[in-house]
């Protein structure tokens, strides 16, 4: 970690003798959308540099794949929060709703409504 951190700063040192305008993006998390997967950039360390009148993006940080157009780890997390049910059963859900967040969580707590009930 601490190597990549001084790579940054050498490279941000370089650039500022080369006269590009950089600056710093603070954020929480990367999307990057492609046709079949996402990759996810989480804790990011992004440097903007004006680079002849564009903006070129550097970003580094914990980085990881999730399906395109697919549920995130976070999403079924909170599915699993407020159902009660495995990641299994929440993503064997999604795939007979489309992906339909809401109406997943209203089903599978119906579910457990009526079983609760039955007995």
């Amino acid at each position: 970690m601490l190597g990549k951190l001084k790579d940054i700063k050498k490279m941000t040192e370089l650039m500022k003798e080369m006269k590009m305008n950089m600056r710093e993006l603070k954020a929480n998390r990367v999307v990057i959308e492609c046709d079949d997967k996402n990759i996810v950039i989480d804790e990011p360390e992004i440097i903007i540099a004006k680079i002849i009148d564009r903006d070129s993006y550097q970003i580094t940080g914990k980085v990881h794949e999730e399906p395109a157009g697919g549920p995130t780890e976070e999403d079924i997390k909170m599915i699993m929060e407020q159902t009660g049910k495995d990641k299994e059963t929440i993503l064997k859900k999604l795939k007979e709703l489309n992906n339909d967040l809401a109406r997943t969580i209203m089903e599978l707590k119906d579910e457990t409504q009526t079983k609760e009930s039955d007995n």
